[in-house]
Parts: C-alpha cells; sequence; structure tokens
C-alpha cells in the first residue's frame, strides 16, 4: 500500500468569508462551483451537512465533517478508503486561500488505475472548481481558465455518459405523427447536466437533415426518398434529451436498403447524440456564470 496525496492550492483576491459562503453552496441546486455540464454534478442525498451521501458520477463519498464557511470533508464510501477536502483559510484582510486535498491508501492495481487515467481527469475538475470559486467570489479576473491536457481530454471521452436505447416516449408527439404505420422506430437517452441546453434548437446539429416541425420541447428533422422517408425527433423533457427515429419503407429497394442499414443505426445514432451532448457541454457557460446571470 501507498499513500497517495493530491494538492490543488489558489490564492483568491477576496475575504474567506465571501469565499467560504460559496463553499456552503455546494451541491445545492445554485452550486457555483460543481464544474457541470462538462463534470457530472456533485449531488448528495439531502442538504450539505454530515451524513449527507452521494458524488459526482461513478466517485461516491459522504460527508465526514462539515465547518459552515472554512471546510467541508468528503470521505470516500467503501470499499475505497480515504477522503478530499475543500477548505479557505485568510492570508489578509481581502483575500485567501482555496485548498483541495485529497489522501488516499492505494495497492498497485488502484495506483496503476489513478496514476494512468483517475488523476488526469481529477487535476482538470479540481483546477475547474477553483476557476470557478475565483469567478464566483472576483467576477471578471479570471484570465487563465486552466487548460486540459490531450490526456485528460483522451480520458474525459472515454469515461462520459453512452446514450441507452429506450422506449419511443410518448412525449414525443412529433415522432409519433411523422407516419401513420412506420416501418421501424426506435430511441437513445442521456441524462442533461445542469448547464445543458433545453432548447431542442440548440440540438439541431445531432443530425444534418431538414427540420420537418417544432414543437416547444421537440424538434423533428427528416428527408424524403423515392426508396424511403426518414425523421429524426430531439425530445427534451424530465431533464433527458432522446433521439427517436422513425422510418417509412416505400418499395423493394428501400427494404433492401433498410436491411443493411438497419443494423448500422443504432449505434451511429447513439454516437451522433453522444457526440452532440460533449459538444453543447464543452459549450455550456460555467456554472459560476450561470449563477451570476440567475442572479441579475
Amino acid at each position: 500500500m501507498r499513500t497517495v496525496r493530491n494538492v490543488h492550492e489558489r490564492p483568491v483576491a477576496a475575504p474567506a468569508e465571501v469565499v467560504g459562503a460559496l463553499l456552503d453552496r455546494v451541491s445545492s441546486p445554485d452550486d457555483p462551483l460543481s464544474p457541470s455540464p462538462v463534470w457530472p454534478p456533485i449531488r448528495f442525498d439531502r442538504p450539505l451537512g454530515v451524513g449527507a451521501d452521494g458524488g459526482h458520477g461513478f466517485v461516491r463519498y459522504s460527508v465526514g465533517a462539515y465547518d459552515p464557511g472554512r471546510s467541508i470533508r468528503f470521505d470516500f464510501s467503501p470499499p475505497s478508503n480515504g477522503f478530499h477536502t475543500l477548505e479557505t483559510e485568510p492570508t489578509g484582510a481581502g483575500s485567501c486561500r482555496v485548498r483541495h486535498v485529497l489522501e488516499q491508501e492505494q495497492d498497485l492495481k488502484s495506483w496503476l488505475l489513478w496514476t494512468l487515467v483517475i488523476r488526469p481527469m481529477h487535476d482538470t475538475m479540481v483546477e475547474e472548481i477553483l476557476d470557478n470559486i475565483e469567478r464566483a467570489a472576483t467576477p471578471g479576473t479570471l484570465t487563465k481558465p486552466h487548460r486540459w491536457s490531450r490526456r485528460a481530454r483522451l480520458m474525459h471521452r472515454l469515461v462520459r455518459d453512452r446514450p441507452k436505447a429506450a422506449p419511443v416516449p410518448p412525449e414525443a408527439e412529433l415522432a409519433h405523427q411523422a407516419f401513420a404505420a412506420p416501418d421501424f422506430a426506435d430511441a437513445c437517452v442521456l441524462p442533461l447536466d445542469p448547464g445543458m441546453p433545453r432548447d431542442p434548437h440548440a440540438w439541431r446539429d445531432v443530425l444534418p437533415f431538414e427540420i420537418q416541425a417544432t414543437a416547444p420541447n421537440e424538434l423533428l428533422l427528416g428527408e424524403d426518398a423515392g426508396h424511403l422517408d426518414f425523421r429524426a425527433s430531439v425530445l427534451i423533457a424530465d431533464d433527458k434529451v432522446t433521439l427517436t427515429s422513425v422510418v417509412k419503407i416505400h418499395n423493394w429497394r428501400g427494404r433492401l436498403y433498410f436491411a443493411v442499414i438497419r443494423h448500422l443505426h443504432p449505434p451511429v445514432a447513439r454516437r451522433m447524440l453522444r457526440r452532440a451532448h460533449r459538444r453543447l457541454a464543452f459549450a455550456a457557460p460555467p456554472a459560476a456564470l450561470r449563477a451570476e446571470t440567475a442572479a441579475q
């Protein structure tokens, strides 16, 4: 076993009590620090306090200690061990230092996983939390946001959520109305994290087809051809985006063509939805800017 200790610090030109008030909002609906939607939001089963259980994405932990306005300690859930803390300390009348510390005992397998896969993502996520602290505490002064390493981008792409197959949702009215009796229909879905666009028109580039119809929470794209007609619905509902495909076949050429395409279509559709989801996540404003806009 070996002890891993990972430390990130950031001087902030704001009083410790200002930054401490931001720490107290971690995991709240208006959390200005969580680097969502690029990373999964920090969520607990109750308001921030000792015993609150949750985490972000596949990383699970509970609140082991909490000193409001000063520090939070998160204890990793078994079978993991160790903790990570987020704390602030004054360094002057109008300045402070924010520190994030992770400490954990790791065997060889865990250490290799940490070194090769987890650490690049961890370091990037923590630095983006510190970026958000600086944005929220000192508006307009963050001139050098953290830059992602190539390894962090690669690891993030590999672990990001993948669309799952789903029934065609009843709320997708445009999809249901597209054809009286479609010959094929399927759907895939991804959750929407805080900060992701809820306007279906923002997802216009999921597929390169013309807009056929619109509704407040749904966009219908498609194309007509001599052998078959195709429609794709983008539905935003219940904090999820669902891509539904429906097909109407006209003749033997359409049946022959779709006999091949139907086996390729589901993975291609899922990949296109995942790519659009990731692109829009990176394009979304940081949590600190969203919180500032909501307060105005």
